[in-house]
């Protein structure tokens, strides 16, 4: 396994979106600058919530980012002082008005790890049960059973458009037939 570059400097160039320059040097003698994006420092979960081992539950909402209404799945930061059970269990009640059961995580991605540090963990919600909690959102989140032989028909729709969420489907629906034992 190579060895990682040699830091000589870093600072920060931009404290608003948290951007830090890096001067690294290589195993080669190579030099380079190069900039990322720091993260939060707080965790972030993407929940699978499974209504059955058919179904899962996707959200609709507003995504400023793209100015339209995105299919996805609950998601969320995990607060200060809360473990990443505890904020998936926050963000599932209040995106969905479930709560689990059972919660497994699946994985832990990265979004973009060529200039960004940001990581979110996939989790599995299993055995829900009815329970708002109020959210931060300023408007109803929109939930819909989704069966998950009707992935492939999900991947063609513009509103349905994030990575995490699409790689999150595909890994909870290799755990699920795993699960299931086929």
């Amino acid at each position: 396994m190579k060895s990682l570059p040699r830091i000589h400097a870093s600072r920060l160039v931009d404290p608003r979106y948290k951007i830090e320059q890096m001067d690294l040097e290589f195993a080669n003698g190579e030099r380079r600058i190069y900039e990322r994006i720091l993260g939060s420092g707080r965790q972030v979960v993407v929940i699978v919530p499974f209504l059955d081992h058919e179904t899962v539950l996707l959200t609709r909402e507003y995504a400023a980012g793209l100015h339209r209404y995105e299919l996805g799945l609950p998601r969320g930061r995990v607060d200060p002082g809360e473990t990443l059970m505890e904020g998936a269990q926050r963000e599932l009640k209040e995106e969905t008005g479930y709560g689990a059961r059972e919660l497994f995580l699946l994985r832990t991605l990265s979004l973009a790890p060529t200039y960004m540090s940001h990581i979110a963990h996939v989790l599995v919600a299993q055995d829900l049960y009815e329970e708002r909690l109020p959210g931060d959102e300023p408007e109803e989140i929109e939930v819909l059973p989704w069966k998950l032989a009707e992935l492939h028909r999900l991947l063609t729709l513009d509103e349905f458009s994030e990575g995490r969420a699409m790689a999150a489907l595909f890994l909870a629906r290799e755990w699920i037939q795993r699960v299931r034992g086929g």
